[in-house]
């Protein structure tokens, strides 16, 4: 029984729970948004290639869908309590790694940071689906405002904390194992005495057999394809356009700061509907039409247009997450089709700044690329709208 599977926790309160969660997963983002700030420190101090910044840049995104698979089956052996606490550690250790070596340190520190942002992902939800069985939208909103938001804030303030502690950009990115300390010590203390009973095994059936498992993972995927493609290139494209780089850096954080509260207010919304297939819909179209402002007339109004790409892109972004514990019916299933989602979905959505910068270097434009985010949203509506229908993945 779900019971016996995910004890629940007597020892907080649902609001000292949800602000828990809220901080393990402010810490989440900051490892990939704090990077694109220090790049040009961090290569002319590496000595790095064109190709290496590249790899450097989708590491990150690339890593959190190689490595989600790995949580579901530690969380079955030694429960997520702990495994979520040795992914927090694992977070700590990279970022420190990272930001305190050469080349080498740089890369296997992210590596190891991402591993445990990975599990962490996939778990999460699963705690939300465990300790929120019958208001899962508040927790849902908490969690995907407090990624959105997070990633807003390391992208604003990595240069300028790296400026006030004299450090360059090792201070700028070693900065971030502070906050992750903090949460890792609060869910330490917080989850003491609670009980840790393992997972049980997944039954017989599979999420990879069942049609709406992939339909969620779709729309997860291709909504996060348009969001990193634009999260990377979108200050070049306004650069392009003839912008001086602060004016494009504030666009972008713009950007990611409206997806926070959009993402808070959402999961309200979708989990008192019979479907998610109108919050779909509105969402998607807000993101057409940010989209053709940015492909049509990115000078006439640039604040506007970047304002409803993201209310649009947060909309979609929190949608697809909500459906992780919308679409199953167990937090057993919530991990496993969380699993799926990331591992299948951070793979597609690493292509995204890989296409559009191709699409630039072999055109010399930002038109078509900003054409293929369009065509994207067809194939993600129809995924959104598949996964949006009143229904439950079946693994049994």
């Amino acid at each position: 029984m779900e019971r016996s599977t995910f004890p629940r926790r007597p020892t907080l309160s649902p609001l000292a729970l949800g602000l828990l969660v809220g901080l393990v997963a402010a810490n989440l983002r900051p490892l990939l948004a704090s990077v694109g700030p220090m790049l040009p420190d961090l290569r002319a101090d590496l000595a790095l290639s064109g190709t290496a910044v590249a790899v450097m840049a989708g590491l990150g995104v690339l890593c959190l869908g190689l490595l989600a698979p790995v949580a579901p089956r530690p969380a079955r052996r030694w429960g997520i309590n702990r495994v979520l606490t040795g992914s927090l550690v694992a977070l700590v250790v990279g970022l420190l790694v990272r930001a305190t070596g050469g080349a080498v340190a740089l890369f296997a520190g992210t590596v190891l940071a991402c591993a445990g942002v990975a599990v962490a992902n996939v778990l999460l939800p699963a705690v939300i689906k465990r300790d929120f069985p019958s208001h899962p939208g508040p927790a849902m909103g908490v969690y995907t405002m407090a990624l959105s938001g997070s990633a807003a804030v390391a992208a604003a303030s990595t240069a300028p904390l790296a400026a006030l502690l004299g450090l360059g950009w090792r201070g700028g990115l070693g900065v971030w194992a502070v906050p992750a300390t903090v949460a890792l010590a609060a869910w330490v203390f917080g989850t003491r005495g609670g009980g840790n009973v393992p997972i049980q095994p997944p039954p017989r059936g599979s999420v990879l057999r069942d049609a709406l498992a992939w339909q969620v993972t779709a729309f997860f995927g291709l909504v996060g394809l348009g969001f990193h493609a634009l999260l990377v290139w979108l200050p070049s494209i306004y650069r392009a356009q003839g912008l001086g780089a602060q004016e494009a850096g504030l666009l972008l954080s713009v950007l990611v700061l409206v997806q926070a509260p959009v993402a808070l207010v959402v999961p309200r919304f979708a989990v008192r509907a019979r479907n998610q297939q109108r919050q779909v819909v509105l969402a998607t179209a807000l993101t057409g039409i940010g989209l053709a402002g940015l492909l049509l007339a990115p000078l006439v109004a640039p604040y506007l247009w970047v304002l409803v790409l993201g209310l649009g892109q947060g909309a979609n972004f929190s949608l697809s997450l909500t459906m992780f514990v919308l679409r199953t019916r167990s937090s057993g299933d919530t991990a496993r089709v969380s699993a799926l989602a990331q591992t299948v979905g951070y793979l597609i959505a690493a292509l995204g700044p890989l296409l559009l910068g191709a699409l630039n270097d072999i055109t010399g434009s930002w038109t078509p690329a900003l054409l293929l985010l369009l065509a994207v949203l067809v194939p993600q509506l129809a995924a959104g709208l598949f996964a949006g229908r009143d229904r439950h993945v079946q693994t049994s």
